[in-house]
């Protein structure tokens, strides 16, 4: 009884530290050259300011991103045109 105890406990750890593995990767980090284009982008866009930019599930994601008047958004860009394909108020 033991054995399958262990192979068990196994199992559930591997799945576990692979589950939070695959959440890890996510969300990525821009390359430096295109952060630099959606921050231009955003600035562009009329924002001052933005907490978080990085790629998640094929969009580029914007958290927090405040306009010159106050308000708070968070934004998705497409990768490829940087154009911004959702604005959703705070």
């Amino acid at each position: 009884m033991r054995l399958p105890t262990a192979a068990l406990a196994l199992a559930l750890a591997t799945g576990f530290t692979g589950a939070l593995a695959g959440s890890a990767r996510a969300d990525e980090k821009l390359p430096p050259d295109q952060q630099t284009k959606v921050e231009a982008v955003l600035k562009q866009e009329g924002f001052t300011k933005w907490k978080k930019i990085e790629l998640d599930d094929g969009m580029i994601e914007v958290d927090d991103a405040i306009d010159a008047s106050g308000k708070q958004f968070d934004l998705k860009l497409d990768p490829k045109s940087l154009a911004i394909v959702k604005r959703e108020a705070e």
